[in-house]
């Protein structure tokens, strides 16, 4: 069964989240048999061929134009339908980052085929893949066979490894037809060294809890002393006091870290969906019946106002 994966590539460099999606589809080859495949879109993609073929890929379909420096949906999905269709993949692999979630869909639709979103969970049982993933806020998980190939399928960041095994990597150029819609005119980065909380090893975010704009100072200076990444609630975020860049849960982005502390958050179900995947989760809320507290293995009630000055202290110690 062959997996072609569709590679996140920005500034030349590939992104972790599609390393880990490579990783998940050379398993899925191993176990059924089949060739792994990549492909990407945009310029300067030389680095991108090397970064696949060092994880696995035999294959890396590329489509290089330098007009293409930003994403354009019209762009990759042509160029992924193209990869598809020569390479014969029967899964099609993106990873469930803005990038992912914004393409699946579109190259779903353009193969006319499932598309199964935000899996935490793949594996081959009896020659079939099986996919695992949240419903319900996250509330539970489901099991599907992908029975239907080809089948597209976006993979959460940070719930699968990333590890090297290198492929033939062969690079074979494509030309796919499609028409440019819109494009990207402009970008502001973010202030440089700056985190992705989206692939972020730890995260520190805050909440109403932290009472004013200002006071997400505290939650900057603990991110620093953690080497941590600065997220927020939804609820912050609205008010403005953070960018969306930010904003961790359904509506914003979905994170898995190993460490994950959540200061004067009380835990709605969308911001739950977006975190509790951690692998440890660290609560500090003045309510000790916070829903956030059901998901946290540490928590401390109390004035986060109060606890976070001190241990910031603490750690500076």
């Amino acid at each position: 069964m062959s997996v072609l994966v569709i590679l996140e590539v920005r500034g030349g460099e590939v992104k972790k989240a599609a390393l880990e999606a490579l990783s998940v589809g050379r398993k899925i080859t191993e176990s059924i048999g089949g060739t792994l495949s990549a492909v990407a879109a945009g310029d300067s993609l030389a680095g991108a061929v090397e970064a696949a073929k060092r994880y696995g890929a035999e294959k890396v379909y590329v489509h290089e134009d330098a007009s293409l420096s930003h994403y354009a949906p019209d762009a990759w999905v042509a160029a992924a339908a193209e990869a598809a269709s020569q390479s014969g993949a029967k899964v099609i692999l993106v990873s469930a980052t803005s990038f992912g979630r914004d393409l699946a869909p579109r190259v779903a639709a353009k193969l006319g085929v499932m598309i199964l979103p935000d899996v935490t969970g793949l594996e081959v049982e009896d020659g079939t893949v099986v996919a695992t993933r949240p419903v319900y806020a996250g509330k539970a998980y489901m099991k599907i066979a992908a029975k239907a190939l080809p089948v597209v399928i976006s993979a959460r960041p940070r719930v699968f490894e990333a590890a090297e095994a290198p492929g033939a990597g062969e690079r074979v150029e494509i030309s796919p037809a499609y028409e440019v819609r819109s494009r990207v005119v402009e970008v502001e980065a973010a202030g440089s060294g700056k985190l992705d909380v989206a692939e972020a090893d730890r995260i520190v975010s805050g909440g109403r809890g932290m009472q004013s704009p200002e006071n997400f100072a505290l939650v900057e200076q603990l991110a620093d002393l953690l080497g941590a990444a600065v997220g927020a609630s939804r609820a912050v975020v609205d008010a403005g006091w953070r960018p969306h860049s930010e904003q961790v849960g359904q509506t914003g982005k979905t994170v898995s870290p190993s460490l994950y502390i959540a200061l004067g958050i009380s835990g709605a179900v969308q911001h739950l969906a977006g975190m509790q995947t951690a692998d440890n989760i660290v609560a500090i809320n003045d309510d000790p019946n916070a829903p956030i507290f059901s998901v946290a293995g540490y928590g401390i009630v109390g004035d986060a106002m109060q606890v976070v000055p001190a241990l910031i202290e603490a750690l500076k110690k």
